[in-house]
């Protein structure tokens, strides 16, 4: 017997049954032993509760409770078919809550990004993303597990159903063999302070201040941080140096408003700050970064017309490079 043989059910099978809420109440009368306690949970009355249980007896021909002065006991053969009954209703919750759920996350994207690129380049944007759909909900998880550890992973499509994700902004090299993977942004790093740090330029915040490090990228062996900007830069990396390190780029972006040194960051990500002066540019040499953004996703095109409208979309905001070419440096 096949399954289709098996939950299928016979023709005409809905004019057998009688009404679901007169089953209902026998359900919540028989669990609870009591018709006063049944019409409390179905939000009725007591004579409702008694009319419907009547009814259904008549119709079913069977005996289903014992009525006593100011109590009713459930028969052998109520109690004996309840739990087959409440099997029933259980897997009838479940596949309503199932269509349900379907319905509502047609619209629904799950997106994740590291926590300085979703908090200061695409929370800034989602509204004109929005504005496109209206009906869309973008669930965004801000986490450094979209940053890469090595070329080539740790992603996998397996990895995005365990997760939940439709796809997510990665900050890494762009390697990822079995999913589609799309440049989004460039990245190079370029030196900012807050104005009252109290260095004007970069020579006098190498040599007296604090250099301000995000370990974001540090989960991979790559280095793109102060002594690879300074030899770019052509400046000398001071051997007495005090660097401080960041688990991320929000904790590091917080010092650096609060005057606590120069930070390098891509100035795409601190574009608001820099427009009203929060923070200043100490130089033009920009330091290009080996990891970028890039949008990724599983290799089969999702069968939900949001996530591709949402990637698209972000391809439209999509960024050009902050600095120069890879393997090259800006001029002072």
């Amino acid at each position: 017997m096949n399954e289709h043989t098996r939950t299928s059910l016979p023709a005409g099978f809905m004019r057998r049954l009688p009404p679901l809420v007169a089953l209902a109440y026998f359900e919540v009368a028989a669990r609870t032993r009591s018709f006063a306690a049944a019409a409390k949970e179905l939000s009725v009355t007591p004579a409702a509760v008694s009319h419907q249980i009547k009814a259904l007896e008549e119709q079913l021909g069977v005996a289903l409770f014992i009525r006593h002065h100011r109590r009713v006991t459930p028969t052998a053969t109520a109690l004996s078919i309840l739990p087959r009954l409440q099997d029933g209703f259980a897997a009838l919750v479940d596949a309503v809550d199932e269509l349900r759920s379907q319905g509502e996350a047609r619209n629904v994207i799950t997106v994740c990004a590291e926590p300085l690129f979703a908090t200061k380049w695409l929370v800034p944007r989602l509204h004109r993303f929005y504005a496109r759909h209206p009906e869309a909900e973008v669930r965004l998880q801000a986490s450094l597990h979209s940053v890469d550890t090595a070329p080539g992973g740790p992603v996998t499509a397996s990895a995005f159903s365990r997760a939940g994700i439709d796809l997510t902004i990665r900050f890494g090299y762009g390697q990822y063999p079995d999913m589609h993977s799309s440049p989004l942004l460039e990245v190079a790093l370029v030196p900012v302070a807050a104005p009252g740090a109290g260095r004007n330029t970069i020579t006098e915040v190498l040599d007296n201040g604090a250099l301000l490090t995000d370990n974001t990228a540090g989960r991979s062996s790559e280095r793109f941080g102060w002594r690879e900007w300074c030899e770019a830069a052509g400046e000398p990396f001071p051997a007495d140096a005090r660097e401080h390190h960041f688990g991320n780029g929000l904790l590091a972006l917080e010092a650096t408003l609060t005057g606590q040194g120069a930070w390098l960051v891509c100035p795409e990500l601190v574009k608001t700050e820099l427009a009203s002066g929060t923070l200043r540019r100490l130089s033009e040499v920009a330091l290009p970064c080996r990891f970028h953004y890039f949008i990724v996703s599983p290799e089969r095109a999702s069968p939900r017309s949001i996530v591709t409208d949402f990637h698209d979309w972000l391809l439209d905001e999509g960024c050009p490079a902050n600095g120069p070419e890879p393997g090259t440096a800006s001029a002072r």
